[in-house]
């Protein structure tokens, strides 16, 4: 009686361990798939393919999947435009463009330094010893200090909150820098690239697909994500009333859908941020405190944006360091 309860036993913890081992095994197997698979894109002009992030903060979207990113495809490579906040979100835009054509990725153009667009750069690396080239990898001039600067904190970000391990190799450096203007031929078709003014950050960098007419704005456009201010807010004031007058046929801002009517698309960030600048100002004028204008200043909550209560209060700090100097 005692042997046979022995190998029921036995034949118990068998069984159980066979069981723990199948799950650990499809888990894996679960997760190996997810990580290879490819990122919805959608082609919104010939050879032009965008993804649409989700609308959220990025150290709060589980996979940091919140960005707008795109590739065009020429007739020689293909140049990516901005590359997701992690890792395995630059996979999966690197299967996507893997899907849609065998032709190399020759460049990786980064719109600015912000983390939910240049943390997926690793991603288009190939291994060392590999047969694929590596890209080139282009920015604004400014991009590289940037990186430098904010690099440490995403590195600590993506460990906590994706546990991907620490590694400075994550952060990737633009090769060639844009000081105004550039021009890349991807065989049988041009970007212009162009190096904006301080707005949105100190490094915003716009890509042109010249034979479609489509604008890659990267964050100096968002729609629906309330903007953000991390440079100045008279600076992208500027830049906008640059940007009405482009020859833009279809506009892919850095969040939001991608449309036709560029006009409309900017009213909304425009009144958000001329409402800023001139309610910020008043307090001033009325000789009110940074924390009297950030806790007086009305959030923008019925005019339809999202991401109000993270950005907001932000924005108006921004916006009173900046307008408190000015003449």
């Amino acid at each position: 009686m005692i042997a046979l309860s022995r190998r029921v036993v036995r034949r118990a913890r068998f069984v159980l361990d066979t069981l723990i081992s199948l799950t650990v095994l499809c888990f894996s197997l679960s997760v190996t798939a997810k990580d290879a698979e490819a990122l919805t894109v959608t082609e919104v002009a010939p050879g032009v393919f965008v993804h649409q992030g989700q609308h959220a903060a990025w150290a709060e979207d589980q996979h940091h999947d919140v960005a707008n990113l795109g590739f065009v495809v020429g007739q020689r490579c293909v140049a990516v435009i901005d590359t997701g906040g992690s890792p395995a979100v630059g996979r999966a835009l690197r299967a996507s463009v893997a899907a849609h054509t065998p032709l190399p990725v020759c460049y990786v153009i980064n719109t600015h330094v912000h983390p939910d667009h240049v943390l997926g750069n690793s991603a288009f690396i190939p291994p060392a010893g590999g047969s694929s080239t590596r890209p080139a990898f282009v920015g604004h001039s400014k991009l590289t200090a940037a990186l430098t600067a904010r690099g440490p904190a995403y590195l600590t970000a993506l460990e906590r909150d994706l546990g991907v391990a620490r590694s400075a190799d994550l952060i990737v450096y633009p090769d060639e820098t844009v000081e105004s203007r550039v021009e890349l031929d991807l065989g049988g078709r041009v970007l212009e690239l162009r190096a904006w003014p301080t707005a949105h950050t100190d490094n915003d960098l716009s890509v042109l697909d010249v034979e479609s007419g489509t604008f890659f704005a990267g964050d100096l456009v968002f729609m629906t994500h309330l903007p953000v201010i991390d440079g100045r807010l008279l600076g992208w004031l500027g830049v906008m009333d640059q940007l009405v007058v482009q020859p833009i046929q279809r506009l892919v801002p850095g969040h939001g859908t991608v449309t036709h009517d560029v006009a409309a698309a900017l009213a909304p960030q425009w009144h958000y941020l001329t409402a800023l600048r001139d309610g910020v100002r008043a307090a001033l004028t009325k000789g009110q405190t940074i924390g009297q204008t950030v806790d007086g200043l009305p959030a923008p909550h019925h005019q339809g944006w999202l991401l109000v209560d993270e950005f907001h209060r932000r924005n108006v700090t921004a916006a009173f360091a900046e307008l408190e100097w000015e003449d």
